[in-house]
């Protein structure tokens, strides 16, 4: 069986070792300096200039909509657009914070929100912000969205937990919003088994999100931050470490994730290279080769890191045979949560969800699936997978 992931993280055999001599000499597992280094050290690669380190790229979703509710740049009831073909945590936060989710469809050939499709949305809905997915290392014409959102006043942020390292008109995907999220989870670019990251060039919107992190004190701002909030709120130094600014969570990853994602960093333009080498092997081989796959538009991207590469079968009797053809030998799964409005958990809470038409986020949903793209994948593995999927 080819699995969607070898390794619980790149190199795993000599970074348990050397996880194991820091467990043993270090003094500290809760959050600390290992954590502080990797944010620095994603600062550095992704090039922005605050990376706020969490437990899950879901908490970091979690976290970013709670900052901006904290700071006021959203409050409740407000119309946030996300991408309908998406994971659910980019949702979820909407509803449980009280905003008011509308889904904007996706272009059939990227997978992706295109301006056109947000301009279609804003027709009828005046967005306060907009959440996009850069879907499986891939996007649109995220520029023109960007200029749009600047235009119409509306905040515009980036899930980019699948597509860390794809570079679009060069920059990176992340770095085009506000403030983008970012996945460590097993399985995507890079593991620390579970953790998180939002990224921002915002102090202000940083320092809320340090806060918001962990339990809304002020710990981990810097000390001209604290004087100022201990200031306002006359704050003594005894009551400070269990003073409470703002709603905030427990979303802490700890000095393991930490020490983690700092042995990986080295490695990542490695990782990414190897990556988007396979994707273009299974494009070349695969995409525009049969008329049994609907065409998907990659040639205006820089450079594509994903972890997956997806499959967009004209009908879904040629899925079920894909997905027959895949078992015992090429382990396989949906193109992520699918068309989200059509999901259990937002009929349940969302009101008249029943009225979003996504069409296209409704075909990939019904007629897609992916196959896994990992830096540890063989010549061999390659062909058994272009052998399957080229015919």
């Amino acid at each position: 069986m080819i699995a969607l992931i070898k390794n619980t993280f790149h190199n795993e055999e000599e970074i348990k070792k050397e996880l194991v001599n820091f467990i043993q000499s270090t003094s500290r597992l809760s959050f600390g300096p290992e954590c502080e280094k990797f944010e620095s050290n994603f600062n550095l690669y992704q090039g922005r200039k605050h990376s706020v380190f969490l437990n899950s790229g879901s908490s970091a979703n979690l976290a970013l909509i709670q900052a901006l509710l904290n700071l006021g740049k959203l409050k409740k009831g407000d119309a946030v657009g996300f991408s309908a073909l998406t994971w659910a945590t980019n949702v979820m936060p909407l509803i449980q914070l009280g905003l008011n989710p509308i889904p904007v469809d996706v272009e059939a050939d990227t997978l992706n929100v295109s301006s056109e499709k947000l301009k279609k949305v804003l027709l009828t809905a005046p967005l306060k912000a907009f959440f996009l997915t850069n879907l499986l290392g891939f996007c649109d014409d995220i520029n023109e969205i960007r200029r749009l959102c600047g235009e119409k006043g509306i905040i515009f942020i980036e899930d980019n937990c699948e597509s860390l390292g794809t570079v679009y008109q060069k920059k990176k995907l992340g770095n085009w919003g506000l403030a983008s999220t970012f996945s460590f989870f097993v399985g995507h670019h890079l593991s620390t088994i579970e953790g998180g990251m939002v990224c921002t060039d915002d102090s202000e919107l940083a320092n809320e999100l340090r806060m918001v992190r962990a339990h809304g004190w002020d710990r981990h701002l810097s000390s001209e931050a604290q004087g100022k909030l201990r200031g306002q709120f006359g704050i003594d130094d005894f009551y400070a470490r269990y003073s409470f600014y703002d709603l905030a969570y427990n979303l802490r990853p700890t000095e393991i994730n930490g020490f983690l994602g700092n042995a990986q960093m080295p490695y990542m333009n490695e990782i990414t290279a190897k990556r988007r080498n396979n994707f273009m092997i299974f494009a070349d081989a695969i995409y525009g080769k049969t008329d049994r796959y609907f065409p998907i538009r990659y040639d205006h991207i820089d450079f594509v890191s994903n972890f997956a590469v997806p499959i967009i079968c004209r009908t879904k009797e040629i899925r079920d045979e894909l997905l027959k053809k895949c078992e015992g030998k090429i382990e396989t799964r949906p193109i992520v949560g699918g068309d989200i409005t059509k999901q259990p958990f937002f009929k349940k809470y969302v009101r008249d969800a029943s009225a979003f038409e996504n069409p296209n986020a409704s075909l990939i949903h019904k007629q897609g699936l992916y196959f896994g793209n990992n830096q540890d994948l063989t010549k061999d593995e390659i062909k058994q997978i272009i052998d399957i999927f080229a015919q």
